[in-house]
């Protein structure tokens, strides 16, 4: 019989953070429970994260959220912002009661843990990279549990490794399931199908680089090549341009609603190395190459990149050395040496944790302590998304 709970999941406003916890309320309502969504205006934007929830039975609450930047000058704002969260947060406790509260990271994060801890309901936080990141740094010694992707996790203290777990990122139900299909056929007549995707705002070194590199590759292999690339606004008409004097087909977009289905055809993935992307990548098994964003806090997504790169589904170029000319080079040496791509996406497979949203689900269960609720406790009007902090949701 299943025990009907209720969860709050607060996450940043970006798709890196936002698609861990998009799966795993998917798979808390999926056994019944009740789960309550805390970001910031940002987040609650993306599309198609909770907003195709079944049943709306995700609410989602937009929270002020205090980024406490190397400016002191900005201190007292962001304190007094994270207060005002922490006490909203506090009042959708009361109401909604809990059984934990888990926090995907980024700043929106911390006043609803800071609320969770304050009011003694049993907390978690989710680690997505391979370098802890500064809200979860911050509260890795206060809450209960401490889920990973990585198996090594830098800036994260021995001391709490009796409560830290190797869960992995958790994906979508719809990249889940490629993980069954095969590698889809390649010969050295088919066509090549390359997927483009530089992260949830997209990505202008890889708009000003693949089309040249693409350019540079030996004419038998350009002609069989079909392209779908994310490119910022700004960019995409420029891009556009390039593939047409090449005669490359393209599919060219400032967002992809269906990247699980353009991951499914693709022979090749040209992306940065965010947490969710390699998710994606290694659980559907999918060779890449991979560039870092190099001002990424901590330098994380190299950290990110190593496990795949080191096992042999992916080749790492780091921003600084990503030319055309490197670009053809590494992507001559996948497409050209026979079997390359192939052993590449097996590897990569054997990177993936495809049961992450099912193991954080079981964790959160195992913590939580809170009384069994056989009904949804709603917060304030009847619709799904409520907006706390007075911010157009």
């Amino acid at each position: 019989m299943s025990i009907s709970r209720h969860f709050v999941l607060a996450a940043g406003g970006t798709g890196g953070h936002m698609i861990p916890a998009h799966a795993v309320a998917e798979e808390l309502m999926a056994r019944g429970h009740h789960v309550a969504l805390v970001t910031d205006a940002r987040g609650a934007k993306i599309p198609g994260i909770f907003d195709k929830s079944p049943d709306n039975r995700a609410q989602v609450h937009i929270m002020p959220a205090g980024r406490m930047t190397k400016n002191p000058l900005s201190w007292p704002g962001a304190l007094k912002a994270i207060l005002a969260g922490r006490g909203m947060a506090r009042r959708l406790n009361e109401t909604f009661r809990p059984t934990a509260v888990v926090g995907f990271g980024g700043y929106p994060a911390m006043p609803a843990l800071l609320g969770a801890l304050a009011d003694g309901i049993p907390t978690a936080i989710h680690e997505q990279n391979a370098v802890l990141g500064r809200v979860n740094r911050l509260l890795s010694g206060r809450v209960d549990a401490i889920a990973t992707a990585y198996p090594d996790v830098q800036r994260l203290k021995s001391a709490y490794a009796s409560k830290v777990h190797l869960i992995g990122n958790p994906v979508r139900e719809e990249v889940k399931q490629l993980r069954e299909e095969e590698f889809p056929a390649l010969t050295d007549e088919s066509v090549f199908r390359v997927l483009v995707i530089g992260g949830s705002q997209g990505a202008s070194i890889l708009s000003s680089v693949v089309p040249e590199g693409l350019s540079m590759l030996p004419v038998a292999l350009r002609r069989r090549l079909q392209v779908t690339q994310q490119c910022r606004a700004e960019d995409i008409e420029r891009v556009r341009k390039a593939y047409a004097e090449m005669e490359i087909p393209a599919d060219l977009a400032t967002y992809f609603n269906d990247v699980p289905e353009k991951l499914g055809w693709s022979h090749l993935v040209i992306a940065r190395a965010g947490a969710s992307t390699l998710a994606e990548l290694t659980c559907a098994g999918r060779p890449a190459i991979l560039i870092p964003l190099p001002s990424a806090m901590d330098d994380h997504q190299t950290a990110n990149a190593r496990e795949m790169t080191e096992a042999g589904g992916a080749r790492t170029i780091p921003q600084a050395r990503f030319t055309a000319v490197e670009l053809a080079k590494q992507m001559q040496k996948m497409a050209l040496e026979p079997g390359a791509l192939q052993n590449a996406a097996k590897r990569a497979r054997n990177c993936g944790r495809p049961h992450a949203a099912r193991d954080m689900a079981d964790l959160l269960e195992s913590i939580g302590t809170a009384p069994i609720v056989n009904d949804p406790v709603r917060v304030g009007p009847t619709p799904t998304t409520l907006n706390l902090a007075g911010v157009p949701a």
